[in-house]
């Protein structure tokens, strides 16, 4: 095995993050549970668009009944959904998302991967996410997880076709098929071939579904019985699935536990066909490898001889077959089983070892102090040899925990590979081979541990984490952070000037080093001039905070563009922001964006100043409403229930509000009467499904799952004299220009006739929609209803977006 071929392995088994410790002690059900699944040589790959796509029951079954390795390959992050947690979006949320998904695979036992395709929103077909997303590079992606992963059965979730109901999960079938066949062609994709081999599935089939409207399952297809309870786990995999599948809390996918019988079926798509199981004329045993039908033999008897209530007794036995295994010549089972059998051995000896340090970050070349606990938990002899190459020659005692302090280099920024270049709207930028598929960038720092358990040395690694007890949450695990010396955030992704307006940026310096010292430059694109051009700052110790502000104005000739930092410290060039992503469901995530935002200039007249906002599922529209000189609140129902509401010049609903918010059932009368008065009141987009109110509006209207997908559609005004479309604010064709990731979603339908359609627009090749956005007169006041993605355009400074948006809230008295 060459050098880098030796890498990319390391890369492959390299625990990235644990939930809760870094060194898991496997109870004797589990350890039974791995002996069982050291005798299994066969691997199955899931393949769909999004997290949330795959089928929990089933990845859990293929893992930990049949015992299969099994992957997930998610072709996106999930970066174009909507986030019922919080407000991030785009790739931030594509960040939670991916946590939310390695958190599902922890429960179910199956292993996760994704491309470079990024989840550009909702599409309605394969061609049209074929023009955003590149087809071969993805295609090589697939191609890649497939040759390195080696799955002898591939499944997707999705038929190629219109039945899949979304672009992307149709295409994520296309690109599954091909890459079934191309993954065995050497003369596909050949630069690959210095890391891995061309692999040729035995056969590829669709896992078809019955949910919704949609129902593709049949008696005559495959059929597969997933619904086994698992007497060592003590679960069904129903309910396994559930637990997998409720990890997914960005996207409020809370399930049930479901128990008993259930059929999972399957259309054969390509390759031999099989007719009674998935893993139909496949090996799956040892015998499948040159010199392995002995090798099952020793697994079977260590199974059968298992004591589970002296675990250690089996060590000798496992250290034996380890022996034997690693005799072997190199391979892909090989690699896989004696990674296995290695945590096995060390579960049944009762060892235990972990690396961490006390500290959460550390600046870009210092020294990491690392402390390395070992115990032994059996009366099994253990020798610990060395740690990082460290001679230790030391016999380790029952009970008694050895402590071994030692260092490392920070070496390299702690960033989500995926997110450290720019990017083209459907694919990230990522150059080196080896991280594509990776779930996240492996660990700042891996620690070696060498022991000798029996008469053999077992070598294994341990990512150094950070530790530290919280008094509510107990004993905590993070990922040790490596940040640069200094960073400089701006406060906003985005900022809108209007006219020639003068406006303050906020920064924030702040030091990941002691004694940081140097100066801070702004640049700008022509037309703007800023105040000072530079700042000397000073920060005497690690963590130190300084906030600074310069001041931007526009001319009549500024261009858009972006205001972005460069900070100077002690000879060298920093140009990162520090972002932190903090749930409790998820480990911390920070993150090094570059240290810019997006100016923008925009001719704009507003009316009124003092909103009302009643928070929904999550978005920064309060945020990007004070950018332009609003006074924004958010409403609690105390304040709406017993507040006097004249005093708003327009109340607004977050996005999916009447999803998400069951007190506004009771708040809803009395918004209709601040309508009724003279008020604005404005909603933005909720699904058909939940709906926790029936009546929105003063009059009737249904919520369908029209949307147009097309970010730059043409848009057709129905009544261009309508106030909307005329006050305070002239709305043209221009003010449609530059909108990102799509139009609008869940449009309106079955409207009384007392509401206008204010706007047409349709996806090509469709009819057109007129219910993106309409508005009633009820008593002295106005409502207003809107599917347009405001939530995605005003946080992203779209001009023409703002232009509207203040229309909206703003009736001419």
């Amino acid at each position: 095995m060459n050098s880098r071929k030796l890498g990319f392995s390391i890369l492959m088994f390299i625990p990235l993050f644990v939930a809760g410790q870094t060194s898991v002690q496997y109870n004797s059900a589990e350890i039974k549970l791995g002996l069982q699944k050291l005798n299994v040589l066969g691997s199955a790959l899931y393949i769909a668009a999004h997290p949330d796509d795959e089928n929990t029951r089933l990845l859990a079954f293929l893992a930990k009944e049949k015992k299969y390795r099994t992957g997930y390959l998610s072709l996106t992050r999930g970066d174009g959904g909507q986030n019922l947690i919080g407000n991030e979006q785009s790739e931030l949320l594509g960040l939670i998302r991916t946590q939310e998904l390695l958190a599902a695979r922890r429960t179910d036992g199956a292993e996760q991967f994704f491309s470079r395709a990024i989840d550009f929103g909702f599409s309605k077909h394969a061609e049209e996410t074929f023009r955003i997303w590149d087809k071969e590079q993805i295609l090589a992606d697939a191609v890649w997880v497939i040759r390195k992963f080696k799955p002898d059965v591939i499944i997707t979730r999705f038929p190629e076709d219109s039945r899949a109901g979304h672009g992307q999960h149709a295409a994520s079938a296309i690109i599954a098929h091909e890459a079934f066949i191309a993954a065995a062609d050497p003369k596909r994709f050949p630069e690959q071939l210095k890391y891995v081999e061309a692999w040729q599935a035995r056969r590829i089939v669709w896992n078809t579904y019955n949910f919704g409207s949609m129902n593709t399952t049949a008696e005559d297809q495959l059929k597969l019985e997933v619904g086994a309870f698992n007497p060592l786990l003590g679960k069904g995999y129903g309910e396994i699935a559930a637990e997998s599948r409720t990890n997914h809390k960005s996207q409020g996918f809370g399930s049930a536990r479901q128990r008993g019988q259930a059929v999972e079926y399957f259309i054969h798509t390509a390759g031999i066909l099989s007719k009674n199981d998935l893993f139909e004329g496949i090996n799956s045993q040892w015998s499948r490898i040159q010199g392995g039908e002995e090798i099952g033999k020793m697994i079977h008897a260590a199974d059968q001889n298992f004591n589970s209530d002296k675990p250690s007794a089996s060590v000798p036995a496992l250290v034996k077959i380890l022996k034997v295994i690693e005799s072997l010549p190199e391979g892909y089972w090989k690699e896989q089983k004696s990674k296995e059998l290695k945590d096995l051995t060390a579960a049944a000896a009762g060892l235990w070892f972990e690396s961490y340090t006390l500290q959460a970050v550390q600046a870009l070349g210092d020294s990491i102090k690392i402390r390395s606990d070992i115990v032994l938990q059996s009366k099994f002899p253990v020798k610990l040899l060395s740690i990082n190459t460290q001679k230790q020659d030391f016999d380790l005692k029952e009970g008694v925990t050895k402590s071994v302090q030692s260092s490392v280099l920070a070496k390299e920024i702690t960033e989500p590979y995926w997110l450290f270049e720019d990017h083209p709207m459907g694919m990230f930028k990522i150059d080196d081979q080896l991280l594509i598929g990776h779930p996240e960038k492996p660990v700042s720092a891996i620690i070696s541990f060498s022991f000798r358990i029996e008469d053999h040395e077992i070598s294994y690694q341990r990512p150094a984490v950070y530790k530290y007890t919280d008094q509510v949450r107990g004993e905590v695990y993070q990922p040790l952070i490596v940040a640069p010396a200094v960073t400089a955030s701006i406060t906003d992704k985005a900022y809108v000037f209007v006219g020639n307006t003068s406006k303050s940026i906020t920064v924030v310096l702040k030091s990941f080093r002691n004694k940081t010292q140097g100066t801070i430059s702004p640049q700008v694109p022509p037309g703007w001039k800023i105040e000072p051009q530079q700042i000397v700052f000073n920060l005497p110790k690690k963590g130190d905070e300084k906030t600074v502000q310069f001041t931007i104005s526009p001319s009549d000739q500024a261009e858009s563009g972006k205001f972005s930092l460069q900070v100077q410290s002690a000879g060298q060039t920093y140009n990162r922001a520090h972002r932190i992503i903090n749930y409790d469901h998820i480990p911390i995530q920070n993150l090094f964006p570059l240290a810019e935002a997006k100016i923008e200039r925009v001719e704009l007249k507003t009316g009124g100043k003092k909103i009302g906002y009643i928070a929904g599922a999550g978005d920064l529209i309060p945020e990007s409403l004070q950018q332009i000189g609003y006074q924004v609140s958010t409403l609690s129902e105390t304040e709406i229930m017993t507040a006097d509401l004249s005093n708003y010049d327009a109340i607004i609903t977050g996005v999916r509000a009447y999803n998400v918010n069951e007190r506004l059932t009771l708040m809803q009368p009395k918004l209709m009467d601040y309508v009724n008065r003279g008020g604005t009141f404005l909603v933005q987009y909720n699904v058909n499904n939940p709906l926790l109110v029936q009546n929105i509006g003063p009059y009737p209207f249904k919520i369908s799952r029209d949307r147009v997908t097309e970010e730059n559609a043409v848009v057709t005004f129905i009544d261009k004299d309508h106030p909307i479309l005329n006050y305070p604010n002239k709305i043209n064709q221009k003010d449609f220009n530059g909108w990102i990731q799509e139009r609008g979603l869940y449009f309106t339908t079955d409207a009384d006739p007392k509401y206008s359609r204010i706007l047409s627009m349709n996806d090509s090749g469709e009819p057109a929609k007129d219910g993106s956005l309409m508005v009633a007169e009820y008593g002295k006041g106005r409502f207003v209803y809107t599917s347009l993605v405001f939530f995605r355009e005003l946080p992203a400074g779209i001009p023409g977006a703002y232009r509207l948006f203040v229309n909206l809230i703003t009736n001419k008295k």
